[in-house]
């Protein structure tokens, strides 16, 4: 089964960085024009998502000028937000970026779903990325049809690792301007 899910994550992944390269980079500039300005990046991250956070915030490097956010976080328009979601659909992560959308302050987002005029989320960011996801991707050695994988999370810390290197090169290459 493990070269099972090896192979499955490969093309998962694979898919992300065949489709997703530009929206990667277009978000990692997006969150780079805070860094570069006087704003803060902040990572709204729902459900399991959080986790994307607590690496970005706990790892070996951090990702620079990254605030916790929480729903009482007062954002500036100089301020940037990616929020991390396993759906689309979530309301809250639609809430948010309604509020962000309704104060002009350009946010990016990462979920599932693909990107269409019937997803809210996709509609209101300024970038989106999908995750490619449809559903489980292993299915249950004992029962048809039923999927036993859900692989929300790596798929987005996959993501995140991308949109980081870009964001790490452009603000380096904006730290040796300024020298």
């Amino acid at each position: 089964m493990s070269k099972i899910l090896t192979t499955q994550l490969n093309g998962l992944l694979g898919r992300i960085q065949a489709s997703e390269e530009e929206a990667i980079e277009d978000t990692a500039r997006l969150l780079a024009q805070a860094t570069i300005g006087h704003g803060n990046v902040y990572f709204a991250c729902f459900g399991e998502m959080k986790a994307v956070e607590m690496n970005a915030l706990s790892s070996e490097a951090p990702f620079v000028k990254l605030i916790p956010w929480t729903p009482a976080t007062k954002i500036t328009e100089a301020d940037r937000v990616c929020i991390f979601t396993r759906s689309a659909n979530n309301a809250d992560a639609i809430s948010l970026a309604q509020q962000l959308y309704d104060h002009f302050i350009p946010f990016s987002a990462v979920a599932s779903e693909v990107a269409n005029e019937e997803n809210v989320l996709s509609e209101l960011a300024y970038t989106y990325i999908s995750m490619k996801i449809r559903g489980g991707i292993l299915p249950h050695p004992t029962n048809l049809g039923e999927r036993i994988v859900f692989p929300h999370l790596i798929a987005a810390l996959y993501i995140y690792e991308a949109i980081k290197m870009n964001y790490d090169e452009m603000i380096s290459d904006e730290d040796e301007l300024a020298e």
